[in-house]
């Protein structure tokens, strides 16, 4: 019985939690799409959220795709996200 409860709270916790959360906490990773003409300047984590700055994109610039990697100090439970600008 025990067993089957901490499968179902892991479960939960699991589905409960947003993409930035669970790659954050768990690893994995979490897909950002920027708005369109947006270009990406800066990202950091704010305990779960992902804050990021953007300004308009110009007309000579394309579209790029950025990884945004953690790197923890044993090696353990890492999280990626990727964002992606669009023109």
């Amino acid at each position: 019985m025990k067993k089957i409860m901490s499968i179902f709270v892991g479960v939960m916790l699991l589905t409960s939690c947003t993409d930035n959360q669970r790659a954050k906490a768990f690893g994995g990773t979490a897909n950002v799409d920027l708005p369109i003409g947006e270009k990406l300047i800066e990202v950091t984590w704010k305990e779960d959220n992902i804050w990021y700055l953007t300004r308009p994109m110009r007309e000579n610039e394309t579209p790029e795709t950025y990884n945004f990697v953690e790197e923890s100090s044993w090696g353990m439970v890492e999280g990626n996200v990727i964002i992606h600008e669009k023109k």
